[in-house]
């Protein structure tokens, strides 16, 4: 638990210093995620971007696990 922790705060801390760069990256704007916008509404459901996130996230702890 406690090595789970440590990891979890040092890729909180790589992603806090490198937000900036991270925010150039088209995740949010990919084919395939909805966005509605009406008069006083907006929609948006980032169905690609999740699925990619999903996949790097599950691959990542296959790895981890081996």
């Amino acid at each position: 638990m406690q090595r789970l922790l440590i990891i979890l705060g040092v890729l909180l801390l790589l992603v806090g210093l490198l937000w900036t760069w991270l925010g150039k990256l088209p995740f949010g704007r990919l084919p395939g995620d909805i966005s509605v916008q009406r008069d006083n509404f907006h929609l948006y459901i980032p169905i690609t971007s999740m699925l990619i996130v999903s996949a790097v996230i599950s691959l990542l702890l296959w790895f981890w696990r081996r």
